[in-house]
């Protein structure tokens, strides 16, 4: 099975807003070919936000995203396009690190007037699956990766690195996960 580990930025502001206003401008992806696989490919695009085109510096600050990387990108519309053509049509299971991606990608879609593939409805919380398989509770990906003695590599809360990092843990969360599901269908089936 293929795994397409994602990770999005989006518009963010200090103080709490309603996150119908957040917007994706940072689309990261790593494509694993297996559960334990080394990263196959990536895919990384900023989008430019249409209701309110001018980040905060909160916003800069935590991504490093600059204002000219989203005023030069295209909007929601076009690089989604660009990002399912680029996941193609062989069966995956979207990764993430948390529900919030998913949640945003719907967010995005709605917003720009159409629905979310039913493919990415395959989602799996790779946050989730971690609590699980080492019995603690979910915390944040910097966090997962300090326990399992792993740095985190490049820059946290950018949409490529973060994907990179979350591919790293799902090479550690996966097999486990696809056993677990193997013995569930066994079960299932009355061959266990």
């Amino acid at each position: 099975m293929r795994y397409i580990i994602v990770d999005l930025e989006a518009t963010c502001w200090e103080a709490v807003r309603d996150y119908e206003r957040m917007e994706t401008i940072e689309i990261g992806a790593v494509e694993l070919l297996s559960a334990d696989a080394l990263p196959y490919r990536e895919f990384d695009r900023f989008v430019r936000p249409i209701v309110e085109p001018e980040l905060s510096d909160f916003c800069r600050r935590l991504t490093t995203i600059r204002q000219r990387d989203v005023e030069r990108a295209d909007d929601f519309r076009t690089v989604f396009a660009e990002f399912v053509t680029w996941i193609g049509d062989t069966p995956f299971f979207l990764c993430s690190w948390g529900e919030y991606d998913l949640t945003q990608f719907r967010i995005d879609c709605k917003r720009h007037g159409f629905t979310l593939p039913a493919s990415f409805e395959q989602h799996l919380n790779l946050k989730k699956e971690f609590g699980r398989l080492f019995g603690v509770k979910a915390s944040g990906m910097e966090q997962a990766l300090t326990r399992l003695g792993l740095r985190l590599e490049g820059t946290h809360h950018r949409g490529i690195d973060d994907a990179r990092n979350i591919a790293r843990l799902a090479n550690l969360i996966l097999p486990s996960w696809e056993a677990n599901n193997r013995q569930k269908r066994d079960r299932d089936s009355g061959r266990a």
